[in-house]
């Protein structure tokens, strides 16, 4: 028996331009992804003898048990389905176990759900035999969601269509993080609703050049004042102390300021890991704030960490 323990980064948009709403319930986006050094760990190992090939129990830790306790620990985990969907095509797979060790913020606008996901993805196909191509995989994960795909890959790139279609995006030097946490999530469905409500004429979302110019000389103030996030007023009206948190970090010389995708994450650009460390300060000091974790990006997808025997 052996286990295949994968780490997964968590992402930040730097832009996130929302379309209006497709025929199929998706929007059309322009969604510019930037992997941070903020990872969970996906352990996968045999499950247990005659159960359904691809089927998974799950078991969960993590630094923040508040949010650990709200991940499913049931076939509509998106690690879970995973692993189900990948199964159908790779005729040596058998049943899993999944042991997710969390860091990613769960339903903070991080993709912590779909980080997991990539990393089952790549720990049952090693587990499994590795005959799954990179390219498939990138596939399957499209199928999974629409943040699934970027996990693997890492980095930053720049999304289309509903934000599965990636282009590898040019990104120099290192950029410093700090992310305000909430205790209470927010539902990306939710948040695309009250987008619409508030955005019925939305119009055709667009790369912007600047950031892609700030990105390429890495360029830290002006990427700071280049980032936006079409999500953020929808989730201002919904979470109005996010507001608050934003103008805080702002006024702590924070460099940029956003909320994270869908929220309510909210993610400050640093001048250093130095001023990043001055920030978490005094964000942590926010009532609103649930604590504050740092990071720097750009920084690989999905990394086999080990192939060992089974330990958990």
């Amino acid at each position: 028996m052996t286990a295949v323990t994968v780490q997964v980064p968590a992402k930040v948009n730097l832009q996130l331009a929302v379309g209006p709403a497709r025929d199929d319930g998706y929007h059309d986006l322009v969604n510019v992804f930037h992997a941070v050094s903020l990872f969970d760990e996906v352990t996968v190992m045999p499950g247990a003898s005659g159960a359904h090939p691809g089927s998974a129990t799950l078991s969960i830790d993590g630094a923040i048990d508040s949010h650990t306790a709200r991940v499913p620990l049931d076939p509509t985990n998106l690690a879970a389905r995973a692993a189900s969907l990948l199964a159908r095509e790779v005729t040596s797979a058998g049943p899993v176990h999944i042991h997710l060790r969390k860091a990613i913020p769960v339903a903070g606008g991080m993709a912590g759900g779909s980080a997991d996901a990539a990393g089952a993805l790549v720990a049952c196909n090693t587990l499994w035999g590795g005959r799954v191509a990179p390219e498939r995989l990138a596939e399957i994960a499209a199928h999974l969601g629409s943040d699934v795909p970027f996990p693997l890959l890492g980095g930053t790139a720049v999304g289309t269509g509903r934000g599965e279609i990636l282009t590898p995006a040019v990104a120099e030097g290192l950029f410093h993080w700090v992310f305000a946490l909430s205790e209470a999530g927010l539902s990306t469905a939710t948040v695309f609703a009250e987008y619409d409500r508030l955005r019925p004429d939305a119009p055709v979302p667009a790369l912007d050049t600047a950031l892609m110019t700030a990105l390429a000389a890495g360029d830290a103030p002006a990427l700071g004042a280049a980032l936006t996030n079409d999500l953020q007023r929808a989730a201002f009206a919904l979470r109005p102390d996010l507001r608050h948190t934003i103008d805080a970090g702002r006024a702590a010389g924070a460099l940029g300021a956003i909320v994270s995708g869908s929220g309510p994450t909210c993610a400050f650009l640093a001048r250093s890991a130095g001023h990043a460390q001055e920030l978490a300060r005094a964000l942590r000091a926010l009532p609103e704030c649930a604590g504050t974790v740092t990071a720097h990006g750009p920084v690989p997808g999905a990394t086999i960490l080990e192939a060992t025997p089974a330990s958990i």
